[in-house]
Parts: C-alpha cells; sequence; structure tokens
C-alpha cells in the first residue's frame, strides 16, 4: 500500500474518532449542566423551607416567652408543619 494513501487512512480514522469523542464530550456536558441545574433548584427549595422553618420556631419562642411553656404551642408547631407540607404536596400534584 502506498504511503500516501496510509497516511490518508490514518487521518480519516483519526478525525472520525475526534468527531465522535467531541460529540460525547458535548453531551456529557449537557448532562453535567442539567444536574447541576437540578442541584440548585433542590439547594433552593432547602433554603425556602429553612427559612419557612426560621419563622415558625421565632414564633414559638414568642409564644413560649409571652405565656409560658404550654404543650399546645408545640403541637401547633408540629401540626401547623404538616398541614403546609400537606397543602404543598396537593399544589405540586396539580401542576
Amino acid at each position: 500500500m502506498d504511503d500516501f494513501l496510509k497516511m490518508d487512512v490514518f487521518f480519516v480514522v483519526t478525525a472520525v474518532a475526534v468527531f465522535f469523542l467531541g460529540a460525547l464530550g458535548v453531551i456529557a456536558l449537557v448532562y453535567t449542566i442539567k444536574i447541576l441545574k437540578s442541584i440548585d433548584h433542590v439547594a433552593h427549595n432547602v433554603s425556602e423551607e429553612s427559612d419557612s422553618m426560621r419563622g415558625d420556631l421565632a414564633v414559638l419562642r414568642k409564644r413560649v416567652r409571652d405565656e409560658g411553656m404550654r404543650w399546645k404551642h408545640v403541637t401547633e408547631f408540629f401540626t401547623g408543619m404538616v398541614s403546609r407540607k400537606r397543602s404543598r404536596g396537593k399544589i405540586s400534584e396539580k401542576a
């Protein structure tokens, strides 16, 4: 086989391999971006929930300071959290 023909075959095979590796790299990058967006969404939800819980705990502390420690305040705190979670679940099911 002629040396020039061998060189052409090598460059064609190499070009095809580089093209496929580049395509795989782009696909991996797209999936990585999707995963990072999902992680950002989860972090945002956790941040919202922690802010909400901080507010609930502030209300609980205020009630305990004003009226003293009563089990009613603790149970209202937990039932409020459960009812809020259920209402969010119903909203997300409708969407």
